[in-house]
C-alpha cells in the first residue's frame, strides 16, 4: 500500500538530464511511496527502446533544425517533444504498481480543468475520440515506472515534419511507431497552461491516492550517479547502437547511369554496401561500394566517406545525393 507520494517538476528541458533523473527516480524511489516526476523536453524526439531510429526520425533535419533525438529505457512508439507538451512519470515500487490508479490521478487532474477524457486500450488517454496521451512502462530491480506524455500545445507541423520515414525503403526488425488522430488539451481549454496542468496533477495525488504530495528533496539527489546515467543516455553507443539489425536501399537514375545501393547496417554502421549500375565504370562502383564499409549510418557520413575517393563527377552526384536522403 502506498504510504507517502511525492512529486518533483523538473525545471531544465534538457533531454538527457530528464531521462537521467528519470532512471535514477525509478532506482531509489523509497518502499510504498509513489513519485510523479513532470518534465519537459525541448525539440526532442524521443524513441522506444526498440525501434529503429532512422525509421521513426529524419535524423539529419532534425539535428540541422537544432534538435536532438534520444532513446527511453521503455518501448512503444516514437514522440516528438516540445515546450507545448508536459511529459509524466509514476515510479512506484512493484507490489504497489497499478496503471489503471496511475491513469486514475490524470483523469482526476483533467477533469478538475474541465476535461473530460477516457482511457484507450493499454496505452493512450482519448478526449472527443482523439489521442492526447501516449504511454509506455518499464521495471527493474523491483522498482517500475509508467510515463507518458500530455499535449497542450504541440506544434502538430512538427510531428509530421519529425517523425515521417524516408522514402528509400527500409525493411527493420526494430517497432514502427502506429499514427493515430491527435488533440491537443487547448483545444478544449484554450485558458489550460502547463503550470495549471501540472498543479491538478499534484492535487490529483492526493485525491487518489489519500496523502498529500510532497516535494521530492533536492538533497537526495547524487548528482555523480545521475551525471553518469546522463552520459550513457547521451552515448553513440545507447542512441545508435541497439542490435537491430536492418537493410536500407534507395534508388536513382544519374545522367551517367542507374545507382541502386543497399546497406546492411547493425550497431548503427554500415557491415557491407551493395551498388548495382549500368554506369560504363564498372571498377569505379565496386570501390565506392567498399569505400562505404564500417561507416556510420547517416547521410551526412556517408557523404564524407563517399567524398574523400578520387574526384570524379560520379562521386560528387552521389555524395549530393547521399545528403538529400536526410537520414
Amino acid at each position: 500500500m502506498v504510504e507517502q507520494t511525492y512529486y518533483y517538476v523538473q525545471q531544465g528541458t534538457e533531454p538527457f538530464r530528464n531521462l537521467a533523473l528519470e532512471r535514477y527516480f525509478l532506482e531509489t524511489v523509497p518502499e510504498h511511496s509513489c513519485l510523479l516526476y513532470l518534465w519537459q523536453n525541448q525539440h526532442t524526439v524521443v524513441i522506444g527502446r526498440n525501434q529503429n531510429c532512422w525509421q521513426e526520425c529524419k535524423l539529419q533535419q532534425l539535428e540541422q533544425d537544432g534538435g536532438v533525438m534520444v532513446r527511453r529505457l521503455s518501448g512503444g512508439g516514437a514522440v516528438y517533444h516540445d515546450l507545448s507538451n508536459l511529459n509524466f512519470t509514476f515510479l512506484i515500487g512493484k507490489e504497489d504498481y497499478h496503471v489503471p490508479r496511475q491513469l486514475d490521478v490524470i483523469l482526476y487532474a483533467l477533469r478538475q480543468l474541465g476535461i473530460e477524457a477516457q482511457k484507450s486500450g493499454r496505452n493512450d488517454l482519448t478526449a472527443n475520440g482523439r489521442k492526447f496521451s501516449g504511454n509506455a512502462f518499464y521495471e527493474s530491480g523491483g522498482h517500475c515506472y509508467h510515463h507518458g506524455t500530455l499535449m497542450i500545445d504541440v506544434d502538430r507541423e512538427m510531428l509530421g515534419k519529425y517523425l515521417q520515414v524516408s522514402a528509400a525503403k527500409l525493411a527493420s526488425k526494430g517497432v514502427a511507431s502506429v499514427q493515430s488522430r491527435v488533440i491537443n488539451l487547448k483545444e478544449l481549454r484554450p485558458e489550460l497552461t502547463k503550470e495549471k496542468l501540472e498543479q491538478a496533477l499534484i492535487d490529483g495525488m492526493l485525491a487518489i491516492y489519500g496523502h498529500l504530495a510532497q516535494p521530492y528533496p533536492e538533497q537526495w539527489l547524487d548528482e555523480k550517479k545521475i551525471a553518469a546515467y546522463e552520459e550513457e543516455f547521451r552515448s553513440d553507443a545507447w542512441r545508435f547502437g541497439q542490435r537491430i539489425p536492418f537493410t536500407w536501399e534507395t534508388e536513382h537514375r544519374f545522367p551517367w547511369g542507374n545507382f541502386q545501393l543497399q546497406c546492411q547496417v547493425n550497431y548503427g554502421k554500415i557491415q557491407q554496401a551493395v551498388i548495382y549500375s549500368d554506369a560504363m565504370d564498372a571498377k569505379l562502383i565496386e570501390k565506392m561500394a567498399a569505400q562505404l564499409a564500417d561507416c556510420a549510418f547517416s547521410s551526412k557520413a556517408m557523404a564524407q566517406r563517399m567524398g574523400q575517393m578520387e574526384p570524379r563527377q560520379e562521386i560528387a552526384d552521389v555524395c549530393q545525393y547521399l545528403l538529400e536522403q536526410n537520414m
